[in-house]
């Protein structure tokens, strides 16, 4: 069965999709069958792999209230081993429909135990809030891994998100588990990345990833061309840190398979 991971922070801009993207599609370069699963209304995930979420008739929204089977929602990507389950801003109103629905927040989890067999890898993007959408990728997900970028305030909302994490852990889904903490947007230049890389990494040790995701301009204009970096500039810094990483996560797997 395939390893669900739910990319998760409530702070926007600290690569978070960014992340879910390029490690998806890293993953699939691996030759590993991969799923991304956009459960962001905005729909960036979508964006950044050329799929133009106006066009798409059925999405997540439609198969987590049951109007849709799960293999219907799929769409294919221009990675052979990457597919996706689009969003659009329909999603919005999931988080309102669902308040009443039974287990609730259990519908993610029964859309994915449909297709994850077909899978190595099933990357969450998860929209920046811990409301309801997020309650679903993490009661769903095997583990969670956190994007944190290098700067003044990266901890703070890290022990929300944390707290947020056990709960689920208790009520919800005992499995769960942080796969790491991967550090975002660092500048060697900067002498406060170098501060926030020290501090993370003496609070959490070996929890936080050895991979890190530099600030890089190729990695930065790759979304508007509809591209995973990889595809972009396979040459580029920003390319490099995702395969590293999606190294890093399938050595991991084996070492705990």
């Amino acid at each position: 069965m395939g390893q669900i991971i739910a990319v998760v922070n409530q702070k926007g801009g600290v690569g978070k999709t960014t992340t879910a993207v390029n490690l998806a599609a890293s993953l699939a370069a691996a030759e590993k069958p991969t799923l991304l699963v956009d459960m962001d209304p905005q729909a960036n995930a979508c964006s950044g792999l050329g799929i133009d979420k106006s066009r798409q008739t059925l999405t997540i929204y439609h198969a987590l209230l049951g109007d849709a089977e799960p293999g219907e929602v799929l769409v294919k990507t221009n990675l052979d081993h990457l597919d996706v389950l689009p969003s659009n801003t329909d999603l919005i109103g999931a988080e309102i429909e669902l308040v009443t629905a039974f287990s609730r927040e259990r519908k993610l989890a029964g859309v994915l135990s449909r297709l994850r067999d077909q899978y190595d890898y099933v990357i969450i993007d998860c929209p920046p809030s811990l409301g309801l959408l997020t309650v679903n990728a993490l009661t769903a997900a095997d583990s969670v891994l956190i994007p944190l970028q290098c700067e003044f305030y990266a901890m703070e909302g890290l022990s929300q998100l944390m707290t947020t994490v056990r709960l689920i852990q208790k009520e919800l889904n005992p499995r769960l588990s942080i796969l790491g903490i991967l550090l975002t947007m660092f500048d060697g230049r900067n002498n406060l990345s170098h501060q926030v890389s020290d501090q993370i990494r003496s609070h959490f040790t070996d929890q936080v990833f050895q991979s890190v995701i530099p600030r890089n301009v190729r990695l930065s204009e790759a979304p508007s061309h509809g591209l995973p970096v990889l595809l972009y500039d396979i040459t580029s810094r920003g390319a490099v840190a995702y395969l590293e990483l999606a190294k890093e996560i399938i050595e991991k797997g084996d070492a705990n398979g």
